[in-house]
C-alpha cells in the first residue's frame, strides 16, 4: 500500500478499517502486517511481536518450516582444511619458482626472458579454457574427486621437473610446468566450496580466507627459497644444476606425502549440513542438475558481471606485478636477486595477514560491499606508492611499500570469492569461484604480456602506471556492484518477503512524519524505532 491509497481512502471519508488505524489528528496510518494495530498516539506504544531475532543461526525458524533444520560441525572440517591449504601452497610455489629467478634460469637453459615468464604465464592460459569442465567436474562429480586431480597432478608434475634438469631440456621443464598448471584449474575454485561445505556460518569466510592464505604462503615461499637454494653462480652450469635438483625433488616429496594425506583426510561432506544455507540446498541427484543453466543465471546477474571483471583487473595486476618483480627489482638495483625475493615475501606475507583480518571482519560484521570497497581502493593508493617510489634508491623503501601493496592487494583475493558467493547464492560456489579465476587468469595473461613489454622496452615505471589506470577503472566497477547477501539472509532466516516488511514498516514511520504529526515523548520514537529494527 503506498500514500496515493491512503490519500484515496481519506477522499472517500471512510472510517479506519482493518488495515489502518486514526491518529488523534485524524490520520490514518496503514500498518504493513494487515492485522496488527498501532495506536499512534502521545501516550506509548504497546507493539504485539510476534518473533524476534534470534541470536544464533542454529535456532533460526526458516520461513514454512516448524523447526530449523538439524545442523553440526565436524572436527574434520580443520584437517580438509589444512591438507588442501599445503596443496595448495605447493601449487603455488611452484608457479612462481622460474620467476622469481628468472636471470639464473635464463643462463641455465640459454633462453630469453620471455621464454621464463611463460612458465608463469602457462599457469593463467591454460586455467581459461579448463576451467569450465573444471567446474562442471566439481559440480557434478563433487568436492573429494576435484581435490584428488588437483593434489595428483600437482605430484605429477612436481616428478617431471626433476627429470628435466639439464640444460638442453627446457621443453620438458615447460611439459611438466603445463601439468602443474593444469593442477591448478583443480584448486583455485575450491575454498569457497570447502568454506561453504564444511564450516558453519560465523567461519565461513575466515575458513575461505584460511584456504586462499595457503595459495598466498607458496606464493611468499616461492619467492623466498629459489633465491637461497638456488644462488646465481656464473659460468658453473653444472652447480646451477645441482641447486635446481635439490629445489625440484624437495618440492616433488612434499607433493607426494600431501597427495597421501588428500585421499585420506577428504570426504565429499559431512554428514550434517554445516549451516541453514547448506541445509535448505534441494538434494538433487547430478542428473537433475544443469550446469549450463549454472552459468546462464551468473550471466545474467549484473553485480556478478562487475564483479568479475574488478576481480579480473586487481588479481590479474597481483599475478602481473608477481611474475615481472624480479626484472623491475634488477633494473634499479642490480645484483639484488636475494632482495628481490625479499621484497616478494613482504608483499605476500603482508596480504596473508590482510586476508586473514578481512575474514575475520566479515564473519564479525557482513560489511561485503563496503570492506570490498575499500581495500580495493586502498590496492589502488598502494599500486600508487609502490610506483613512484621504486626508483629512488632506497631498498627498505620498497619492501615498505610493496607490503602495503600486498596487504591490500592480496587481501583482497577472498573477499572476492566470498563476495561472489554472497550475490549469486544458491548457485554453485564452484562455479562462482572458477569463473573469477578464469576473469583473474585472463586479466593475468594481458597485463604481464603487456606490462612486461613496456618494462623491456621502456622502463618499470610505464608498466606500472598501464597497471595503475586499470585498478582505477576496477575501483569504478566495485563501486557500481549491488549488494545483495542472499546467503547470509538465508543463514539469518529473512526472505525477501521480511525484506519488504521492513520496507513497509519504515514507510509507515515517513508517513507519520509526513502526514503532520509531532513526536512529542521519546518513548514513542523509541517504540516505532524498536518495532522497525526488530521486524
Amino acid at each position: 500500500m503506498v500514500a496515493s491509497d491512503l490519500q484515496e481512502h481519506e477522499q472517500h471519508g471512510s472510517t479506519a478499517d482493518e488495515n489502518y488505524t486514526t491518529t488523534p489528528e485524524g490520520k490514518n496510518v496503514f500498518d504493513p502486517n494487515g492485522n496488527q494495530y498501532m495506536n499512534v498516539t502521545p501516550e506509548p506504544v504497546q507493539v504485539p511481536f510476534e518473533d524476534s531475532i534470534p541470536p544464533d543461526e542454529n535456532q533460526t525458524m526458516l520461513h514454512g518450516q516448524p523447526k530449523p533444520l538439524e545442523t553440526k560441525l565436524y572436527m574434520r572440517r580443520f584437517a580438509v582444511l589444512i591438507v588442501f591449504s599445503l596443496y595448495s601452497l605447493v601449487n603455488a610455489f611452484q608457479w612462481i619458482q622460474y620467476s622469481i629467478i628468472t636471470n639464473i634460469f635464463m643462463d641455465y637453459y640459454n633462453v630469453t626472458s620471455d621464454k621464463i615468464d611463460w612458465l608463469s604465464v602457462v599457469y593463467m592460459v591454460v586455467y581459461v579454457p579448463l576451467i569450465f569442465p573444471a567446474t562442471w567436474l566439481l559440480d557434478k562429480k563433487g568436492l573429494k574427486i576435484t581435490a584428488l586431480l588437483g593434489a595428483g597432478l600437482n605430484c605429477i608434475g612436481a616428478w617431471v621437473k626433476c627429470a628435466s634438469v639439464r640444460p638442453n631440456l627446457f621443453g620438458v621443464t615447460m611439459f611438466a610446468q603445463t601439468i602443474c598448471s593444469v593442477a591448478q584449474v583443480f584448486i583455485l575454485g575450491l575454498p569457497s566450496r570447502i568454506a561453504s561445505v564444511w564450516f558453519g556460518p560465523k567461519e565461513v569466510s575466515t575458513a575461505c580466507a584460511t584456504a586462499v592464505l595457503g595459495n598466498q604462503l607458496g606464493t611468499a615461499i616461492g619467492f623466498l627459497l629459489p633465491p637461497v637454494l638456488v644462488p646465481y653462480t656464473k659460468n658453473n652450469i653444472d652447480l646451477t644444476g645441482s641447486n635446481i635438483s635439490i629445489m625440484f625433488y624437495g618440492t616433488a616429496v612434499a607433493s607426494t606425502l600431501l597427495f597421501v594425506l588428500t585421499v585420506i583426510v577428504f570426504k565429499e561432506k559431512p554428514p550434517l549440513p554445516p549451516s541453514q544455507a547448506q541445509a535448505v540446498l534441494p538434494e538433487s541427484s547430478p542428473k537433475d542438475y544443469s550446469y549450463k543453466q549454472s552459468i546462464i543465471n551468473l550471466f545474467k546477474n549484473f553485480s556478478f558481471l562487475l564483479l568479475l571483471v574488478s576481480y579480473g583487473i586487481l588479481t590479474g595486476s597481483f599475478y602481473s606485478v608477481s611474475t615481472l618483480l624480479n626484472q623491475m627489482i634488477i633494473v634499479h638495483y642490480e645484483g639484488e636477486e636475494v632482495n628481490a625475493g625479499r621484497i616478494g615475501l613482504t608483499l605476500v606475507v603482508a596480504g596473508m595477514v590482510g586476508s586473514i583480518i578481512c575474514g575475520l571482519w566479515l564473519d564479525h560484521t557482513k560489511t561485503y560491499k563496503q570492506t570490498t570497497l575499500i581495500v580495493y581502493l586502498l590496492s589502488f593508493i598502494g599500486m600508487v606508492i609502490f610506483t613512484f617510489t621504486l626508483n629512488l634508491d632506497y631498498l627498505i623503501i620498497v619492501f615498505v611499500t610493496a607490503g602495503v601493496l600486498g596487504f591490500f592487494m592480496t587481501g583482497y583475493l577472498p573477499l572476492g570469492f566470498e563476495f561472489g558467493v554472497e550475490i549469486t547464492y544458491p548457485e554453485s560456489e564452484g562455479t562462482s569461484s572458477g569463473l573469477l579465476n578464469a576473469s583473474a587468469q585472463v586479466f593475468g595473461i594481458i597485463f604481464t604480456l603487456i606490462q612486461g613489454k613496456l618494462t623491456t622496452d621502456y622502463n618499470p615505471l610505464a608498466g606500472n602506471i598501464f597497471l595503475c589506470a586499470w585498478i582505477f577503472i576496477g575501483v569504478i566497477l566495485t563501486a557500481a556492484i549491488k549488494s545483495e547477501l542472499k546467503r547470509h539472509n538465508v543463514n539469518m532466516g529473512i526472505t525477501n518477503k521480511d525484506v519488504q516488511a521492513v520496507s513497509n514498516r519504515i514507510h509507515l514511520v515517513l508517513m507519520y512524519f509526513v502526514g503532520g504529526t509531532r513526536i512529542k515523548h521519546l518513548h514513542l520514537y523509541m517504540d516505532i524505532f524498536f518495532y522497525v529494527l526488530l521486524h
